[in-house]
């Protein structure tokens, strides 16, 4: 007789062995959660409320419940709280349970990210996408790594993934609005606000950065409402009275948008537009100490923020003591970087201390100043350091940039240039890398390659500064219809972009359309902080043009008050004196100095000077 073998039996076994494996596992399929506590914990995850999901987390402890089944939401609750070095403590051994295995290595990712471990947080996200590669909430984070590593093409293929796993995720929408925001401008980004909020319309974060976007558009009523809604939410709310004041500030409302940014709280002065606003505020109002303290923290937190080093600038030069101004800027305007405003001050303070010698060298730098499309931003740390940074993460072009800086500053430009190939090379799809790598080729004189680099950085985000770059090499190439329609497609994106709007403005008068340039130039000067010389000068000569001697007379002596030195100023007032002996004296004194107005503002004010409130 034919034995036929039970096939049954090696199933049977093999099942006994899978529920065996399962009852081994910590916090296994067999375990569950208390309900009450695990809707308890959620509901305060979804809220971002960390300390109460934590509390809800240990009762589900005592209760019984097994740390490996509540390590990842321990995790998220610390990290909700800023505690890292306790969330470490649940995320860092990777011990999960089963159905929490793939939150539990997304948690740790963004763990690694907050704290810059950007290849350790790119490994665990990796660990996640294997459990739950359609998970819309880890390609958010993916996304937010990819930013963060420089990968802004990629981080922008992350989100759009994300949106299509899930397109009533609010954070993909989110982020996703604020990448369109960076590419193609303030109105591009609010479809992407608007359908999130037709999703949740009380998403407090959704609706800060929709009421930022109109407020930048400059729809202040709808922002107003906006935020309104905010604080009715959450009357706590920081933001939101955050960007009230922001708004009461462009209003000219200074005591409102104090008060405002006091019910902002202390959270608002741990940013840099909280302390940039509450820096000019205090400036404003006179209160010069409190405004050096916020701005020179600012100028810490960002060294490289040229606006902030000029504000506190101003902000020493008002305490009244010029020791103050020499001590904190005089290594500074060494360096071909510095802004003709922080020249002129740092002279002025000279003058003061009756060191005329060291003072002349600097306003006649400020005088001459120009801003060319690629000058070497200064480093404060050492090369060596850098270098050990960059070999530590060579793909992450924040390790790269300042050090392929320090390098060119100290001349070596070969060395540079190899840098910043190869991180282009190795992160083709970095803005950054391919800004810097743009940079370097504009240095060597290549620019065709600078003119591809700027490009390909200019399609995730067109910054002003990039805007400048842009202009001047399509310039310098002959394709002035190229040039313009840089400035075209940024102010169809942002109206109110004021580099735009200057460049716009430059190229008017150069059509010969003067009345353009003056109304343009004219908004430009009402909306801004009149303290830019450059500005005064350029209205001064295309009002007249347009017959408004009255308005031209009166920008002339404001580019001259803010300026003396400058060729542009003291042809600008020259003009308006006709032919007096003291005209003839300025303009000899401006054809000395440098080019006449009318070479200059060829290039639409890009030489202007940059002095922030």
């Amino acid at each position: 007789m034919t034995s036929t073998p039970d096939r049954r039996r090696p199933r049977r076994r093999l099942a006994l062995a899978l529920l065996a494996l399962v009852a081994a596992t910590p916090g296994g399929a067999g375990e569950v959660w208390p309900d009450a506590l695990r809707r308890e914990a959620w509901a305060a995850l979804a809220k971002g409320d960390g300390i109460a999901a934590e509390a809800a987390l240990r009762k589900a402890l005592a209760a019984g419940v097994s740390r490996e089944l509540v390590a990842a939401r321990m995790g998220e609750a610390l990290i909700d709280q800023g505690d890292f070095v306790h969330a470490r403590e649940w995320l860092g051994p990777g011990r999960f349970a089963a159905g929490e295995a793939a939150h539990g290595w997304r948690m740790l990712g963004r763990l690694e990210m907050a704290e810059r471990n950007l290849a350790a947080s790119d490994a665990a996200f990796a660990r996640a996408r294997t459990l739950s590669p359609d998970d819309s909430r880890l390609w958010v984070d993916i996304a937010r790594l990819r930013y963060a590593a420089g990968q802004e093409l990629a981080a922008v293929d992350a989100a759009s993934h994300a949106v299509q796993l899930d397109p009533a995720n609010v954070r993909a929408l989110e982020l996703r609005g604020l990448l369109v925001r960076d590419q193609y401008g303030l109105a591009a980004a609010l479809p992407w606000f608007e359908q999130g909020l037709h999703d949740d319309q009380y998403d407090l974060a959704l609706l800060g950065e929709y009421a930022a976007t109109l407020g930048e558009l400059g729809r202040a009523r709808e922002m107003l409402v906006v935020t309104r809604q905010m604080i009715k939410q959450d009357p706590n709310d920081g933001r939101a009275w955050f960007l009230q004041a922001t708004l009461a500030a462009r209003a000219g409302d200074l005591p409102l948008a104090r008060q405002m940014l006091n019910h902002a709280g202390p959270d608002a002065l741990r940013i840099p537009a909280g302390l940039l606003l509450s820096g000019v505020l205090e400036l404003e109002v006179g209160d010069t100490n409190l405004a050096v303290e916020r701005l020179d923290l600012l100028a810490r937190m960002q060294p490289h923020n040229a606006p902030a080093r000029d504000l506190l600038a101003r902000a020493l030069t008002n305490t009244g003591n010029p020791a103050l101004v020499i001590a904190r800027f005089a290594d500074e305007v060494a360096s071909s970087a510095a802004s003709p405003y922080l020249l002129t001050l740092v002279a002025r303070a000279y003058e003061e201390s009756g060191r005329r010698d060291l003072a002349a060298p600097l306003l006649d730098r400020a005088a001459r100043s120009q801003s060319g499309a690629a000058q070497v931003i200064a480093e404060p740390v050492a090369l060596g350091v850098l270098a050990l940074r960059y070999a530590d993460a060579p793909g992450d072009a924040g390790a790269a940039v300042p050090y392929v800086r320090k390098l060119l500053a100290e001349g070596n430009l070969a060395g540079g240039a190899a840098v910043a190939e190869r991180i282009v090379a190795n992160a083709p799809a970095s803005s950054t890398a391919q800004a810097l790598a743009a940079d370097v080729r504009l240095l060597r004189g290549d620019l065709p390659g600078a003119l591809d680099g700027y490009r390909r950085a200019a399609a995730v985000r067109l910054s002003d500064e990039l805007m400048l770059r842009l202009v001047e090499v399509y310039v310098r190439a002959g394709d002035g219809a190229a040039a313009r329609q840089v400035v075209s497609t940024a102010l169809s994106a942002t109206p109110r972009n004021r580099t735009a709007l200057r460049l716009a403005a430059g190229f008017a008068a150069e059509d010969g359309n003067w009345a353009v340039a003056a109304d343009t130039l004219l908004w430009l000067a009402a909306n801004g902080h009149g303290r830019d010389a450059r500005l005064e000068a350029d209205l001064a000569a295309a009002s007249a043009r347009t017959g408004r001697r009255e308005l031209s007379g009166e920008a002339a002596r404001t580019a001259f008050r803010l300026q003396r030195c400058a060729p542009t100023a003291s042809r600008a007032l020259a003009d308006t004196l006709g032919n007096t002996p003291r005209a003839q004296a300025l303009r000899a004194r401006a054809d000395a100095a440098g080019k006449p107005v009318a070479q200059e503002q060829s290039h639409g004010g890009r030489n202007e000077e940059r002095a922030p409130a």
